[in-house]
């Protein structure tokens, strides 16, 4: 192997051959209309208010909040959105869009809804266990 390890040279074709999870055509335009938009409101899921509650017990997560910022975190990621909860504390809170509900009145309501949909089918198809997609959603 020239010029690199024969270990990242395997894992660079592992992850070469897996299939993508989103359509990056389909992120990027959703992404301009969403910035457009801002700040979106939106629920959290119940997942998500389980994993708040056990990261941070003392948090009292409202039960509805305010995307005031989006951004693609990759393949592996997805759409994150930086949420404002209205609580007056400084912490932030981002999660992926699947962890989020938007109200059908919502502007870009079904577009959010087909994104999610199809990126939690293709999470399924590629055997990532839910409780994974639950874990690495807030930080």
């Amino acid at each position: 192997m020239i010029g690199g390890c024969e270990f990242c040279y395997n894992r660079t074709l592992q992850i070469e051959s897996l299939p993508m999870i989103d359509d990056l055509e389909q992120v990027d335009r959703l992404l301009s209309r969403m910035r457009a938009a801002l700040p979106l409101p939106a629920m959290p899921t119940p997942e998500l208010l389980t994993i708040v509650r056990r990261q941070s017990p003392t948090t009292n997560f409202p039960c509805s909040c305010r995307v005031t910022r989006v951004d693609y975190a990759g393949d592996e990621g997805g759409i994150m959105c930086q949420l404002e909860t209205g609580s007056g504390n400084e912490s932030r809170i981002f999660t992926s869009i699947t962890h989020l509900i938007f109200a059908q009145s919502t502007p870009l309501a079904r577009e959010i809804a087909a994104y999610q949909k199809h990126r939690l089918k293709r999470l399924r198809r590629l055997g990532v266990p839910r409780r994974h997609m639950q874990e690495y959603s807030v930080r």
